[in-house]
């Protein structure tokens, strides 16, 4: 994908050659493992959209906490004060929920070594919807990479 150069430049870590964002897209990969395996197991006897909504609580009190913490609990104002930033963040809060309700649902009755290679279809599905409306550009390499994505998500959960 095209990066800005000064950007990338700014996104690296002191010291090292590991880009800030590919040490946090790591982080969230594994931390999204443990929400299927954690979920499927909490799953076991509940209605998994009851769990989903203790699950948005829960993770509604972290993010405050860590937020506070940081010490910018003065800047969530900001959020609201922005129109378009907020509306895309409320656009994006109810995609997230949605995502979570369905994703909570297929785990209930589904396999997690099923569920969650279909689940990374959502990298196919943002690479496409990042090219068609936000004029993000890919080149061979990368298309061939989301679509072997999408060909080992398929390969991975078909029985």
């Amino acid at each position: 994908m095209n990066e800005c150069p000064a950007k990338n430049k700014a996104t690296k870590q002191k010291g090292g050659n590991v880009p800030v964002w590919l040490v946090y897209a790591l982080l969230s990969a594994a931390t999204a493992a443990l929400v299927a395996v954690f979920g499927k197991i909490g799953l076991k006897d509940i209605d998994s959209n009851s769990a989903t909504a203790v699950r948005s609580v829960i993770m509604a009190l972290f993010l405050l906490g860590v937020v506070v913490v940081q010490g910018k609990a003065g800047q969530l104002g900001d959020v609201f004060a922005h129109r378009k930033a907020f509306l895309f963040v409320l656009l994006s809060g109810i995609a997230g929920a949605l995502s979570w309700l369905f994703y909570f649902m297929a785990l209930k009755s589904g396999k997690v070594s099923q569920v969650g290679p279909i689940d990374k279809l959502s990298v196919v599905i943002a690479v496409a919807l990042a090219v068609l409306f936000l004029g993000e550009k890919i080149s061979a390499i990368n298309g061939i990479g989301v679509a072997l994505i999408a060909v080992g998500a398929i390969l991975v959960a078909v029985k």
